[in-house]
This record gives C-alpha cells, structure tokens and sequence, in this order.
C-alpha cells in the first residue's frame, strides 16, 4: 500500500508539471506549479535516501523518476494520438500506445538522472542540491539532442513569465530549467531539514530575486539604440482542417483559392502564409499560379513569403519562398530540423508509417543558418514549425552581429493536433525564443496561434485560433546581442553540457568525502 501511495503521488507530480507547460484551462504557464511539482519530485525521491530505505534504493529512484517523467511527458503531448488515430487513421489502442511507448522511451533520461541522484547525492545539502540541477539539466539536453531530439514541453517553458523569466535572454531555456530546478530541491532539502530553514529558503529567494535586484527584469526600459524600426505585416490564417487539407476539392481548392485571393488584395509591405499553405507542389499547382504570384510581387513595394513544398520526383523540401520586387530568384528558405515520422521515417519504422493514412514523405533538410530575407531596413529570419524548439539551431544565425536577424519568424501547421493545448504550448515555446534573443517573433500558422510577440516575449496582437483570417499589425525589429545569443551562437550548449557533466561525474568523490553520521540524511 505504501508503494502505491508513494507511485500515485509521482503520478500526480508528473501531471503537475506536464500543466505548468500549458494549463489545460486557459493555455498559460504556471511558473509556481513547474516548481512545485519538480520540489513534489525530490522531496519523494529524498525520501528514498533516508535510513532505513531498501537497498539499492537507486532502482527506487530510477522507477519512480521514470513514472513521474512518462505522466509528465504523456500528459504534455497527448495530442499526439490526434493526428495518429483522427488524421492518420491508426487504431485507437495503437496510436494511445504510441504515445505512451515515446513518452516512456524519452523518460528513460529522467530515470538515469533521478537513479544518480538517489544513489550518488551527498549528504551535504548544497551538494546534493547541484546534484539533482545537473542531472535533470543533463537529462534534457539529452532529450534535445539524441535521435534528432524532441524536447517539446522541457521544464523551463513554464517560465516564459514570472520571476525566472529575466534569467533566459542570459541562461537560455536549458539554464534557466536548471535554476528552477535548484530552487525545487532547494525547496525540498528546506522542507525536510525540520528547523534548519533559513539557508536554503534564503538561497531560493535570491534566485528568485536576483533579477530585480541587478535590474534586468522585463520591465526594465527599452535601450532605444537597438529598435531598427517598425514594420507593418499581414499575417494569413487559413483554418484549413486537416482532414480536408489534401482533398483537391475540398482544402486543396479552398486553399489556392483563399490564399491566392489575399496575396493578390493585401496592402501591408510584408504578407505571410504559414507553412504548406499551398499544399501541392509547383509542378501541381494550376499553370500560371505561382507566376501570377511573383508578377503581383514583382511589380510593387511589398514583399510576400509563402509556404508550400518544393520537389523533383526524387528531392522534396518543406519551404517558404519569397516573392518581391528587384528579385532575379525568389528568396528561399529549406526547413533544417525535420520531424521524424512526419518528414523522414526513421530506419526499421516504415512499417509503422505505412499503417497510417498520411502523406508522409522523406524530406531533405535545409543548412544552418541560411540568409535572412532582407526588407525594408529588417533581416527576417524564418523557422518552420517545431523548428522554433532548438534556441541552439537559431542561435546560429546571430554569430555575425552585423548580419543577425532583427526579426523572427515561424511558419507552422498544427492543425494536426486539432483544438489542443498544443497551440499554446507552441505558443510558448515561441515566447521564449523571442525572450532568448530579444527579437520579436511573428508566427503565422493554419489554425494558430497566429500572433506578434514583441522582444519581450509578450503577445501584442493575435488572431482567434480556428478561425480564417488576417491579422494586420506592426512589428518592431530589434538589434543587439543577448548574453545567451552570444555565448549559444558561438559555443552551441556546450556550456551547459560541459558544466552538468563535470557536476554529475564529481558527486561519487563528494559524496565518499563528505559522508558522516552527523550530515543532513536526506
């Protein structure tokens, strides 16, 4: 009964932080609740390094780590089994048990990094506390890298606001999870030390405060020096449904027909699609759409980026091309971190694939930092959909200062996911890039969310999400380089790896040094 009762509450801590991403009621981050839920973790996993404990307590420790981490990466992308079962027609027990087979293979980090920390953690409490940030950091850059990486709900999106938030245009995301996740073992240590509470509570509330006091929180005045003034753009959003999206007389037809009528009527210097917004190749489209398109362009003071794939029977990319005046060739941009399942099948699941009624293709993925396209005075630097969760991969266009991009842009479908909270968790995901780098972000996607983000993070404008529409609004672009983009776009995450790594291999030597009848026990 007790290992049930101890099982239940990883559950529900793991479901906790899966809604600290995006709340279920009303899409939000709750910064408070990623912090509790993570303190909920290591106050249970502390539990198992008291006396008395089963040994080899770290299997403990690598079970319930592993269960808190599938609830909690279940319970943040769940809208996965949308596009496998409604979309894709796969069998509904299928496609739940994929969901829960990726969940339960991407938390396998998390269980090595709790196991570590049951088995290794000194009983010196600021040790022990390093320890536990290191690991879990350690355990999701692993989950951003290996395998082509799917980092999609990583703890530190639950801080796009509150007090943590002024740590991410110099930490970044992964630094910014590390600090949240010091202050919950913090909170966890504190709260097992009976009347020793004063040092660790001191401690969480100056990384909490520590922002305010050095004077770079969000609302610290704007240096003017950096704005590179205001563009007007028209950001289109289709509503498409996905099972209607390849029909040629249904979303097909709709599609020509609807985006071919706003980018010939639109009137702001800069008009966008989202992606795949003509969903056909150019070879498909009826003859003299994509010319009447660059003629319109061609002849005007505006430019427009559209989203469609490009291909020649043999080489397919996932692409927007731009289209304006005084150009001899569209301006071009390749996705370069593709979906695995969805852009490329990865060896040995094709047939997986094959049991789902998609068009799924495999695509070849774009360089590192193309060009920005370059309009009135501002360099525009686009992403194609979960392109926009690796900060390291768009911290590579800012290693040129002189040629960073002033403004970003993310082109996105998710309509395969339906009317989810995965809206606003990409939606998040968004903010915190524009946070990183201190760059608006302009997102203009089928079924949304389709928004201007200013370089503060925060929503300026949006469009209703389902909805068919334009949204007509002005972006200013912005100069400079963060703390995080100079370091990431030079170094990548290296840092961080560098620092965790050398933590994690240190704690067996910290903890033979430091043991002792007296020490703290847990």
């Amino acid at each position: 009964m007790k290992t049930l009762a101890r099982a239940l509450g990883f559950g529900i801590a793991g479901l906790a932080q899966a809604a600290s991403i995006a709340a279920p009621w009303d899409g939000q981050p709750l910064w408070w609740l990623q912090l509790l839920s993570l303190a909920a973790l290591v106050w249970q996993l502390d539990a198992l390094r008291e006396r008395g404990q089963p040994k080899p307590a770290w299997r403990s420790g690598a079970l319930y780590g592993w269960l808190f981490s599938t609830v909690w990466l279940c319970g943040t992308f769940w809208w996965l089994f949308v596009s496998m079962h409604t979309y894709g027609g796969l069998a509904a027990p299928l496609a739940a048990f994929a969901v829960l087979a990726l969940s339960a293979a991407l938390s396998l980090y998390y269980a090595a990094a709790a196991a570590f920390y049951v088995a290794f953690a000194a009983r010196h409490r600021a040790a022990a506390v390093l320890l536990f940030a290191a690991g879990w950091t350690l355990a999701e850059l692993l989950r951003n890298s290996w395998f082509t990486g799917f980092p999609w709900g990583a703890g530190g999106y639950a801080h796009v606001e509150g007090p943590l938030a002024a740590y991410v245009p110099w930490l970044g995301v992964y630094g910014v999870g590390a600090v949240a996740a010091g202050i919950a073992a913090l909170a966890a240590s504190a709260l097992r030390s009976g009347g020793a509470l004063a040092v660790p509570l001191g401690l969480g509330f100056v990384l909490l405060c520590v922002p305010a006091l050095v004077g770079v929180l969000r609302g610290a005045p704007d240096d003017p020096a950096l704005s590179r003034g205001r563009l007007e753009v028209a950001l289109l959003q289709g509503n498409i449904p996905q099972d209607e999206k390849f029909i040629p007389s249904g979303g097909i037809a709709t599609a020509l027909r609807w985006y071919g009528e706003q980018l010939q009527r639109a009137t702001a210097p800069l008009v966008i699609t989202p992606e795949t917004a003509l969903p056909l190749l150019p070879s498909q489209l009826p003859p003299g759409y994509l010319d009447a398109i660059a003629a319109r362009y061609a002849g005007s003071t505006q430019t427009a980026i559209v989203g469609l794939p490009l291909g020649d029977g043999r080489v397919y990319t996932n692409t927007v091309l731009g289209f304006g005046p005084g150009r001899n060739a569209p301006y071009r941009y390749d996705k370069h971190h593709l979906v695995p399942f969805g852009e490329f099948v990865p060896g040995l699941f094709r047939w997986f694939t094959d049991m789902m009624n998609i068009p799924l293709g495999d695509f070849q993925s774009g360089g590192l930092a193309q060009r920005p396209l370059a309009w009135q005075g501002q360099r525009i630097s686009p992403n194609i959909c979960y392109e926009d969760l690796f900060g390291d991969e768009i911290g590579a266009n800012f290693r040129d200062e002189a040629q960073a991009p002033t403004i970003l842009l993310n082109v996105s479908n998710i309509a395969w996911f339906g009317d989810t909270v995965a809206i606003d968790q990409h939606l998040s995901i968004s903010r915190m890039r524009a946070l990183e780098f201190q760059r608006p972000m302009v997102r203009a996607t089928n079924t949304g969310a389709t928004v201007v983000i200013d370089h503060r993070g925060r929503v300026t404008h949006a469009l209703p999400r389902l909805t068919r529409g334009v949204l007509v609004a002005t972006v200013e672009g912005r100069a400079g380089l963060t703390p995080y983009a100079y370091w990431v776009s030079r170094l990548g995450l290296w840092p961080l790896w560098g620092l965790t790594l050398a933590i994690v291999a240190a704690a067996p030597f910290v903890t033979r040094r430091r043991a002792s009848p007296a020490a703290f026990p847990g």
